[in-house]
C-alpha cells in the first residue's frame, strides 16, 4: 500500500513535470487535441486525472513560446505542433538516456 502510494505520487509528480515533452509527442502523431483530449489521454495513458487548470496553462505557455498553435474548430480550440515544438521533441528523444542518467544523479542512484 505504501509503495503503491509513493508510486503514484511520484508518477503524477513525472507527469506533470513532463506534461509539455507529453503533449507534444502525442501531437506529433499528427492529430490535434483539445484540452480535453489532453486530459483524457494523460488519464488513459498514466491513470492520473489532471484539472482543466493544469493543461490550459501549459497549452497556454507551449503555445506562447511558438512549440503549438492554437486553432478554432467548430466549438473547441485544437492545438497542433509547430515546427519548433517538433524540433524540441526530436531532440529530447534523442536525449532519452541522458536524461535518465540526469534522474538518476538527482535521486542519488549510478
Amino acid at each position: 500500500m505504501f509503495l503503491e502510494k509513493i508510486s503514484r505520487e511520484m508518477r503524477e509528480r513525472i507527469v506533470k513535470g513532463f506534461l509539455d515533452i507529453a503533449i507534444m509527442a502525442k501531437l506529433r502523431e499528427g492529430n490535434p487535441m483539445s484540452g480535453y483530449d489532453v486530459i483524457a489521454f494523460v488519464h488513459e495513458e498514466f491513470g492520473i486525472l489532471l484539472s482543466s487548470g493544469t493543461v490550459y496553462s501549459v497549452l497556454y505557455s507551449m503555445e506562447r513560446n511558438g512549440l503549438v498553435r492554437g486553432m478554432w474548430t467548430k466549438r473547441k480550440r485544437v492545438y497542433k505542433l509547430t515546427g519548433r515544438g517538433e524540433e524540441i521533441i526530436k531532440a529530447v528523444l534523442n536525449l532519452i538516456e541522458e536524461i535518465q542518467k540526469t534522474v538518476k544523479l538527482l535521486i542519488g542512484s549510478k
